[in-house]
């Protein structure tokens, strides 16, 4: 089946994180600082049938093929971003949902941040930085934070200084202006 837009290549391999609700499996990975879940395990939650077709209505950067490590094999599977998760939970909506949104957002997703980030891995990790009551969205990468040149602000100002006169030349110009 032709998709009316283009899959991301499936290079990339990840092992997830495995929760369990119900008896049901839940896979999740991270990357980019992003949860991803595969859309098998979320229909399974939901009680639907989900597949490829389910996902024209999702953005393009809400879903992306990936190789996972389940019960020692490698899959491929459709993924699906924490925002498309929550669009399909409202779109296919059932009683059931609000409780698996609930254990998404009050157990899956601080248990995936909470898990440690594999050092080995050689990936920038988008962070921010305040900077003169601003923030900025930088990347941190091999121990140095990289900032977008556009949005750089200018770290150097000149500033002339202000030449203060005394109160005796500035009432004698009041004096000529009201003259």
């Amino acid at each position: 089946m032709d998709l009316p837009f283009p899959l991301l290549p499936c290079t990339e391999k990840h092992e997830p994180a495995i929760f369990l609700r119900h008896r049901c499996l839940l896979r999740a990975v991270v990357m980019h600082a992003e949860a991803w879940f595969p859309l098998e395990d979320i229909a399974r939650l939901m009680g639907k049938r989900l597949d490829e077709r389910n996902t024209r209505k999702l953005d393009a950067d809400q879903r992306r093929t990936a190789w996972l490590l389940t019960y020692g094999e490698w899959q491929k599977c459709l993924l699906i971003s924490e925002s498309a998760v929550f669009a399909l939970l409202i779109h296919h909506y059932i009683p059931e949902n609000r409780a698996l949104r609930r254990w998404l957002t009050q157990d899956v997703l601080p248990a995936l941040c909470a898990r440690p980030v594999d050092t080995h891995i050689d990936c920038p990790v988008h962070c921010q930085m305040n900077w003169q009551g601003t923030t900025l969205g930088t990347l941190k990468w091999r121990g140095n934070i990289w900032v977008k040149l556009r949005d750089m602000p200018e770290i150097v100002q000149v500033q002339v200084p202000d030449k203060k006169e005394g109160w005796l030349k500035r009432l004698g110009l009041l004096r000529k202006w009201a003259a």
